[in-house]
């Protein structure tokens, strides 16, 4: 098991012991153990018992659980209060401002044992019966519940990408080289996937002889389908073709059925058959070949046919790290580790944009901690770096009112900042444009973080007038982040045309909270060409001496 997954297991031991009144000192030392164990470097199943009790908090009896996890897999003492829960009631902990409070009032008051009978309670106002409720609380309890029955079953593309490459790769063990590849919505690159898709040119038949519980299991098999069901549960379907026809296979199934609709009407040939390679399904049409990411629409092949498709941003474009957290704020890792990193990663540039003084909940920094970090910035700066530069930013709340969370004596001596709201996210969509638009207008700002504050499949974000608040930072010279957190992936992709248009940057962040995090770069990278984002509009491809220069148009 993973530090992650072993971490999570105590997170998960923590609430079902609260949904049974159990001891509070317990559960506070569980949810520690989640607090600790998710943030260590060295893999827990690598450590010796001894290396174990040297992490805080970390005493006998945890260490006994870390070690029937890494034996068994599970906990009984978290089997044991699963047992005497409903599975549904377990499942209603993830729906966001329910908590353990309330939703053991709705359990034993209220019978309700599962999210669809929860909004049907809501449905028929039988929460503000119970004590601590009201109407409001009920509606946004209905609210969260639609949108979690809305998510489920849905993948962040970071785990659809996972869990379709591990098939893929088993697959390839077994007959090296044979042509098996992801498409549909994970070649589309969507943000979130409905379902998960393969192509290969095996044939059914041998691909149940494939079949391993380990792997994975058929769940049916009719014609060139293949439904199959993962070892972690997760279900796919595997589409089945000839060599012959898998260029026009791939083609056919990845694109939006918008897309395909508009190609067909090119194609004088009727259905597309017969070709081996999916470059070819474009020339045949008198198209250049459009990227599978671009494939949503009828608009993209207009803009093929009059040559301007655009010249897609890539990895290697980005030249700089920026909004980065380290172990002043909330990060695991130091500033000379988060910076030895991004180096070693060939970035000329790292940005350390650690929380504010508000955001106590993250360790934000008071200024007699600033002054300390500037004075470590200085001399990393001075001795450590040929060819690299560490500059001095921070993640500034943005308050209710929408000002920064600093004093402008302080804020003028940052190299940058990044304005974030993290607090007060229940806004009207009045509110929550005009508290970005007025953080925005401070002529501080350098880059308006997480527009929406989103979490995909988990948090659905404050409404905000996009168009409004893009209009905002170009006119004000300011970057909108395109958060790279696989989880959140805010700005939204569709939204990206529309800045580029007004001339607004995107800047490409990993919002990293450790080393390892700088490396979400890439699904920001994914997410920007899928939005059709170049990288002479992308903030971060500049170099060091260029974006230090924007970023000194932006100290008012």
């Amino acid at each position: 098991m993973t530090n992650k997954e072993i971490a999570n297991a105590f997170a998960g031991l923590a609430d079902v012991m609260e949904l049974h009144d159990e001891n509070v000192f317990k559960i506070r030392s569980y949810r520690n153990a989640y607090l600790t164990l998710r943030k260590l470097d060295g893999p827990l199943a690598g450590m010796s018992r001894a290396e174990m009790n040297q992490i805080k908090g970390v005493g006998e009896k945890i260490g006994d659980k870390i070690e029937e996890l890494l034996k068994t897999g599970k906990l009984q003492a978290y089997e044991k209060y699963a047992a005497n829960t409903p599975p549904g009631v377990i499942e209603m902990l993830h729906i966001k401002g329910l908590g353990h409070k309330k939703l053991l009032a709705v359990w034993k008051e209220l019978d309700v044992e599962n999210v669809g009978e929860l909004i049907y309670a809501c449905n028929e106002n039988r929460l503000i019966e119970l004590h601590g409720f009201g109407a409001k609380t009920q509606a946004e309890i209905l609210k969260a519940a639609e949108y979690y029955q809305r998510s489920k079953n849905k993948l962040h593309f970071i785990d659809a990408e996972n869990e379709a490459g591990q098939i893929i790769r088993f697959v390839q063990s077994k007959i090296p080289g044979v042509k098996i590849t992801a498409t549909g919505e994970v070649r589309r690159l969507l943000p979130v996937v409905d379902k998960i898709e393969l192509l290969t040119i095996i044939t059914p038949e041998a691909l149940l002889k494939m079949a391993d519980n380990a792997v994975f299991t058929i769940e049916t098999q009719k014609n060139d389908l293949t439904h199959i069901i993962t070892a972690e549960d997760t279900k796919m379907i595997v589409r089945h073709c000839s060599g012959q026809e898998f260029g026009s296979a791939l083609f056919n199934s990845t694109g939006n059925g918008i897309f395909l609709d508009a190609f067909q009407l090119l194609q004088k040939e009727g259905r597309l058959q017969n070709y081996t390679d999916e470059s070819a399904v474009f020339s045949a049409a008198g198209l250049p070949f459009i990227e599978p990411e671009l494939r949503e629409n009828a608009q993209i092949i207009e803009i093929a046919a009059a040559g301007k498709l655009p010249k897609l941003i890539t990895v290697e474009d980005i030249k700089g790290v920026v909004h980065a957290h380290t172990n002043y704020s909330d990060g695991v890792n130091t500033l000379e580790e988060m910076a030895h990193y991004a180096q070693e990663r060939g970035f000329k540039y790292l940005t350390i944009t650690d929380h504010s003084k508000s955001a106590f909940y993250a360790n934000g920094l008071k200024e007699d901690r600033l002054i300390e970090q500037w004075d470590a910035i200085d001399q990393l700066n001075r001795t450590f770096f040929s060819g690299f530069r560490v500059l001095k930013g921070i993640e500034s709340d943005i308050l209710n009112d929408g000002s920064l969370d600093y004093e402008e004596d302080i804020l003028k001596r940052f190299d940058l900042i990044v304005a974030s709201v993290h607090s007060n996210l229940k806004m009207t969509e009045e509110k929550a444009t005009a508290r970005l638009i007025k953080a925005v207008e401070n002529p501080y700002t350098t880059i308006l973080g997480h527009p929406t504050g989103r979490l995909l499949l988990s948090r659905q974000g404050y409404p905000i007038d996009h168009k409004k608040v893009i209009d905002a930072c170009a006119a004000n010279g300011v970057a909108i982040e395109l958060n790279a957190h696989p989880y959140r992936l805010d700005l939204d992709w569709t939204w990206i045309p529309y800045a580029v248009e007004k001339g607004a940057w995107i800047s490409i962040n990993p919002d990293a909270h450790s080393c390892a995090g700088i490396d979400y770069l890439r699904y920001g990278v994914l997410t920007a060409r899928k939005g059709g984002l170049e990288a002479a509009q992308c903030l971060n491809c500049l170099s060091a001496d260029d974006f230090d220069a924007f970023c000194k148009t932006k100290k008012g």
